[in-house]
């Protein structure tokens, strides 16, 4: 079995999974792109670490592995099951303020116990990286960002909640990411 730390295994994973034809593929690989722009921002041992993330952030949406409902903790749990490292399980289980949506969805207890969150400049860097990118792949705002995925589920989803509940804790993770890339912040 590959290393999925190492990026290039992490790709050929998230692919197998999700397909490079499908419409979510264009978002991961925008996510990765993005995670390598700004990979200068984690410490030099975290590189691979974080790329590895971006390609595998998303691929709990894969039927194949989708048990849960709840893309986070399913991507988690199949790392695990393939002995990827703790780190990484840990940081696809609590992407984007995952832990937010898990408490909506009555999840957050389960999500903790099996995945205990990391509060560094590499979480940062993966929220940095999707909540940066459109589900095309394209490049945007954290602000756009956070308006599509409110326009794309209605206020009853538990998405829609989560994120409603959880951006500005998903602003200051983008914000920390372009001060240390040297970003200056509007006022």
């Amino acid at each position: 079995m590959h290393n999925l730390f190492e990026a290039t295994a992490a790709w050929e994973e998230a692919a197998r999974l999700l397909g490079t034809s499908s419409d979510r593929w264009g978002h991961v690989t925008g996510v990765a792109a993005a995670a390598r722009a700004v990979v200068d921002v984690v410490p030099p041992a975290d590189a691979e670490l974080l790329v590895a993330a971006a390609w595998l952030h998303d691929i709990g949406y894969s039927p194949a592995i989708a048990h849960t409902g709840f893309h986070p903790l399913d991507g988690a749990r199949h790392l695990r099951s393939l002995g990827a490292s703790p780190r990484l399980c840990s940081l696809v289980a609590h992407h984007s303020a995952a832990v937010v949506e898990a408490k909506v969805r009555h999840m957050r207890a389960m999500l903790l116990a099996e995945f205990p969150p990391e509060e560094s400049i590499v979480a940062d860097a993966l929220t940095f990286a999707d909540m940066t990118t459109s589900p095309t792949g394209q490049p945007v705002t954290v602000e756009e960002r956070l308006a599509e995925i409110l326009d794309r589920y209605p206020p009853t989803d538990p998405v829609h909640r989560a994120i409603m509940e959880s951006s500005e804790q998903l602003r200051a993770a983008v914000a920390r990411v372009e001060a240390r890339l040297g970003v200056r912040q509007p006022r």
